[in-house]
């Protein structure tokens, strides 16, 4: 069993890797050659095969490898809270803030009318607590495909500075939109409100990750005192987003009230702690993002397994699914640019911001979890967001990269560098 997961890793590796060799001809960013690496060795590409160690030869063996995805999402979101440096915040927090809240709003405003829409024209296929639930899940949106484009082309400018906080606080405001929404698709089925699970359970939830972050983040900085070596300093940092990462995960109930975390939102918490108190944090940083390299190469390429190809078989899913893309980014963009002019950003932030808010994954998905405990519509619902997972993906980060180098924040190298290196190579030898 260790043999075929340690098979299956390293040619996810190699799988990765190669891929951005031909992606990087084509101008896609390094993580959209990752999840097609991903796709193509997954179960419905190499694992068709069913030779166990050569890919992924279910969805199943996809999720034995969870344990690094739970643990990539952390040091994804230990990044994010870099973002949140006091220095920064007094520039941008408010605007940052008012521009999340409301892009996530109206992104689920115009998904729920446009699937209302949809629900009068074909009841029988898509319930009315579907279409108020899959708005709610609009609201959200991946930070991991976002950061990984900010790095890759080393982004920089007022667009970037706006988009990492607002992805940021994006998983806390999706939390409670969808908190709500799934309350009211339940009341509707079952006649009854529940004000635990619609009001409470979320806001218990962000407090309680914010708290586990705080706590994690002043244990960190203490504990960083003691060592003064940069390699020792750096297995303690990557020893307590570990911790963190796996205290986040815990999930209990106290009577009638279920208490769990969001890792994101814990690691954020303990990643921006960290940032604000400890002197010599950026460097450190820098060298957790070198250190986490291979980490993400896998936790992409692993997403991209996880992705189920034969949804697009069922042409309801791909109808709905297709309204649920389309009403979705309508809203992201409409919202960030309504909020971003508002609040009187940037012009650059205006025009762009939208465009790099569409890739959505992870936490779309453990919503869907969520979600399946409403009868009838339960597995709807996941199908849906699985088809554009799917699509926003594998487009997103493209257009990511996009309006970041529209908004001149992405410097294209020249192209004459490599020939003018070989000249210099070629006149030192003669």
């Amino acid at each position: 069993m260790e043999i075929t997961i340690l098979s299956s890793l390293s040619i996810a590796l190699v799988a990765g890797l190669l891929m951005t060799r031909l992606t990087k001809k084509l101008g896609l960013p390094d993580v959209t050659a990752y999840l097609i690496a991903g796709i193509l060795i997954g179960p419905f590409g190499l694992g068709l095969l069913q030779i166990e160690g050569i890919g992924f030869t279910s969805l199943e063996s996809v999720e034995k490898m969870n344990v690094l995805s739970d643990v990539a999402l952390g040091f994804i979101a230990f990044a994010m809270g870099n973002e949140f440096r006091l220095s920064q915040l007094k520039k941008i927090g408010r605007q940052a803030v008012v521009v999340a809240v409301f892009q996530a709003a109206v992104a689920t405003v115009c998904v729920d009318a446009c699937l209302i829409g949809l629900h009068f024209l074909m009841p029988d296929i898509l319930p009315l607590e579907a279409a108020i639930v899959l708005g709610a899940i609009a609201a959200a949106t991946a930070p991991a495909a976002t950061l990984m484009v900010v790095r890759q082309y080393k982004a920089d400018g007022p667009v970037t500075r706006m988009l990492l906080p607002v992805v940021a606080l994006d998983d806390a405001v999706g939390l409670i939109i969808f908190s709500i929404s799934f309350g009211i698709a339940q009341s509707m089925t079952s006649g009854e409100l529940n004000v635990i699970s619609t009001v409470v359970e979320p806001l218990l939830e962000i407090v309680l990750s914010l708290v586990l972050g705080l706590t994690m983040g002043l244990l960190f900085t203490f504990a960083e005192r003691f060592f003064h070596s940069n390699s020792k300093r750096l297995a303690i940092s990557i020893t307590f987003v570990f911790v963190t990462a796996g205290i986040s995960l815990a999930h209990f109930d106290i009577g009638s009230v279920s208490v769990s975390f969001s890792p994101l939102l814990s690691c954020m918490m303990l990643g921006t702690v960290f940032c604000n108190m400890c002197d010599f944090s950026e460097e450190l940083m820098e060298r957790c993002d070198k250190w986490t390299v291979p980490l993400f190469i896998l936790f992409f390429v692993i997403s991209g397994s996880e992705l189920e190809l034969n949804v697009m078989t069922n042409l309801a899913i791909v109808g709905i699914g297709a309204a649920y893309i389309i009403s979705r980014s309508f809203g992201k963009m409409i919202g960030a640019g309504i909020s971003s002019s508002f609040m009187k950003c940037d012009p650059m932030v205006k025009k762009y911001l939208g465009m790099t808010l569409l890739p959505q994954a992870g936490v779309a998905l453990g919503m869907t979890i969520t979600a399946q405990a409403l009868p009838g519509c339960g597995s709807l619902i996941r199908n849906i967001v699985l088809f554009s997972v799917l699509i926003y993906e594998i487009v997103g980060p493209l257009l990511t990269k996009i309006a970041l180098t529209k908004a001149g924040e992405i410097t294209p190298k020249p192209s004459e560098i490599p020939n003018k290196t070989k000249t210099v190579r070629r006149s030192n030898i003669h």
